[in-house]
């Protein structure tokens, strides 16, 4: 009898003919995450067991949820013997749930359940409770083996990375961006993060930030490539041309401009933004569509219908909260009014910038990291 995890996909399933390719990318996810064998099944994939593998696999997207037990023959006496071995020490209720994918199996799952839920009494002196269990076995009955576990444990879902293709995210050092990389994490995307840095006093510690942010992201997709775009040249020329009333929109086109020459650099096909419509002065629908016109890609807001709780509450799920409310200097708010404008036009915008050629250079005098999780 083997240890192992069987994890299940949702979304996946539904792809037709287009199937194997995302179970192979999962099946690669895996692999690269736990180093452990992995096998797959029909509508499911098998894990070998290893120390700590649950930690890894829930953080791995495009697993929906997944079982850590035992595997056993297709016979009720070994079924019977996996599910007493896969029950906690304490507990004082349980009950059995069992699907049949294998028809052929001689007991159906209504049988199964009664079999081995009197087996467990039997045993273990323990109640049967079909409504609020302490514990449920749950019993997977397929065409070459039986899966048999109490311990489930949810997954992130979604779509594994890179099925999808590359994007740039930019990464502010708020609540916000890093939850907007996860989400496009989430939908299949690989993630080349982008950061502009304000080099002052607190730059050192605004650095281990951003890198601290990227390793907590790098845990759900593997590895992170940063770039850590040097702004103050950027940023002055900007100062120096634009009023101030303007400058947080042409900051933010600038971002774009240098994103859109990265994801040129990395075969990028989008720009991920932590944008939320009407947050900020910056996020309303006149100024989004003044920023996002200076990007030749697609930009993409993920969070754009969330509200604050709902993303702090994503940000605190995934571990990069208490990151993010450390805190760092905002390079937009450098020299920005008070009032700043929240109804642009393009017209007032881009005759006053010629920004291309000391954005390139910005970008060509970028730090580079490969952050690991």
């Amino acid at each position: 009898m083997e240890k192992v995890a069987v994890v299940h996909y949702g979304e996946i399933g539904t792809k037709g003919k287009n199937r194997e390719f995302f179970e192979r990318k999962l099946i690669e996810a895996i692999r690269r995450k736990t180093a452990a064998k992995v096998r797959r099944k029909f509508g499911r994939i098998e894990v070998e067991y290893k120390e700590g593998l649950e930690k890894k696999l829930s953080k791995i997207p495009g697993i929906r949820y997944f079982g850590v037990g035992f595997k056993t023959n297709l016979n009720i006496e070994d079924i019977k013997k996996a599910a007493l071995m896969a029950l906690p020490k304490n507990f004082e209720t349980f009950k059995v749930d069992t699907s049949r994918s294998n028809k052929n199996f001689p007991l159906n799952s209504i049988e199964v359940n009664r079999e081995v839920g009197a087996f467990i009494v039997e045993k273990t002196g323990k109640k049967v409770d079909l409504t609020n269990p302490d514990v449920t076995v749950w019993i997977e009955i397929c065409e070459k083996e039986v899966y048999v576990y109490s311990d489930r444990y949810e997954g992130v879902g979604g779509l594994p990375v890179g099925v999808a293709g590359k994007v740039v995210a930019l990464i502010s050092g708020g609540i916000d961006s890093p939850v907007a990389a996860f989400m496009a994490m989430k939908r299949g995307c690989e993630v080349v993060a982008v950061h502009f840095f304000n080099q002052t006093m607190h730059s050192p510690k605004v650095r281990e930030k951003i890198i601290r942010l990227a390793e907590k992201l790098a845990e759900y997709q593997g590895k992170i490539k940063l770039y850590m775009v040097p702004f103050r040249d950027v940023q002055f020329e900007i100062i120096n041309a634009v009023p101030p009333k303007l400058r947080m929109v042409v900051y933010r086109r600038s971002m774009m401009r240098m994103a859109n020459i990265i994801a040129e650099k990395e075969g990028c096909k989008a720009v991920i933004t932590g944008d939320s419509l009407s947050q900020v002065a910056s996020q309303t629908l006149d100024n989004i569509n003044v920023i996002y016109s200076a990007s030749r890609l697609a930009v993409l807001p993920p969070l754009i219908g969330m509200d604050k709780e709902e993303i702090v509450a994503y940000a605190k799920k995934i571990g990069t909260y208490e990151i993010s409310i450390l805190p760092y200097e905002d390079c937009c708010s450098f020299m920005v009014a008070q009032h700043p404008e929240t109804r642009a036009k393009i017209e007032d915008v881009v005759k006053y910038e010629s920004f291309e050629e000391i954005e390139r250079r910005a970008v060509e005098e970028s730090e580079i990291l490969e952050v690991e999780g």
